[in-house]
């Protein structure tokens, strides 16, 4: 019980983490484009993993045994996260963090094509009711459909191929190692992909403070989100990190004056929903 609430309490902060590097990255977009926001947060990512290692004594644990799976979990995860920046720009912030439950749908069918996992048929079942979800949120229309939607879904895939190759890595890797190279190659993807126009701007003396507290947030919300599912149970923790939804949705109520759409909510239980009881689904069949 007692490493349950203390799963409970990370799980907040995980929570705390997302919402203010959603405010922050609105924040700063106003005078950064989504690849100049990932090179900087990445720099400063790359210092504060190397200062914290070093003072716990881990530098040892960084190895270049794994570069390709490295390279190829980075590519996923940068595009998802620019993606991701893009969408919180141009959509409300309950749709972009509903679509973002779509992830572990797009887990099930890479983990079967890429780790050899068994597609089970509560798993297809699962990701078949994510859809109607996922249909329910956007109610896709000549009328309603923005790039924005679209952007959310493919971010959710992103994230979803970052997943996949970080539980490859860890079968040899540890977390240090992995977020040593998360954080230098998406500074190397940013580089270029900010560069290639030959102009990258820095960030103002008002947009820094933004920048630095998305890559703290960005670090946190991760390390949080991992020791969380490290001592309690995923059933568990799943129905906390739906919290992100109200909690967002309020936030841009309140700042952003967004309208309450109850269909998104109600969408984003039906994707909950389905990820729920595959997780119960699939913990009651280990037991």
């Amino acid at each position: 019980m007692h490493d349950t609430l203390r799963g409970c309490l990370w799980m907040t902060g995980a929570i705390a983490s997302f919402t203010v590097m959603a405010i922050a990255g609105r924040a700063v977009s106003l005078d950064l484009d989504t690849f100049e926001i990932m090179l900087f947060r990445s720099i400063i990512g790359v210092a504060i993993v190397v200062s914290v290692a070093g003072l716990a004594g881990r530098l040892g644990d960084i190895t270049r045994r794994r570069m390709g799976t490295h390279f190829v979990r980075n590519i996923f995860h940068f595009s998802g996260q620019n993606l991701w920046f893009y969408s919180i720009t141009a959509i409300p912030l309950a749709q972009v963090f509903a679509l973002e439950f779509t992830s572990p749908f797009w887990v099930m069918v890479l983990s079967a094509l890429i780790l050899s996992e068994r597609l089970t048929p509560n798993r297809v079942a699962a990701a078949l009711v994510g859809f109607i979800g996922i249909l329910i949120v956007t109610r896709p229309s000549p009328e309603t459909a923005h790039i924005g939607q679209l952007t959310a879904a493919l971010a959710a895939i992103g994230f979803a191929g970052s997943a996949v190759f970080t539980r490859l890595l860890t079968r040899t890797e540890n977390i240090t190692c992995i977020l040593f190279w998360l954080t230098v190659m998406q500074a190397l993807f940013g580089l270029i992909c900010a560069g290639i126009d030959g102009d990258i701007t820095l960030p103002s003396t008002a947009s820094m403070p933004w920048v630095a507290l998305i890559a703290f947030t960005g670090l946190v919300a991760h390390f949080c989100l991992t020791t969380a599912l490290s001592l309690a149970p995923a059933t568990v923790v799943m129905p906390i990190d739906f919290a992100r939804l109200p909690v967002i949705a309020l936030v841009g109520v309140m700042l952003y004056a967004e309208p309450l759409d109850p269909l998104v909510l109600v969408g984003a239980l039906v994707i909950f929903g389905a990820n729920y009881a595959n997780i119960w689904f699939e913990t009651r069949k280990r037991v």
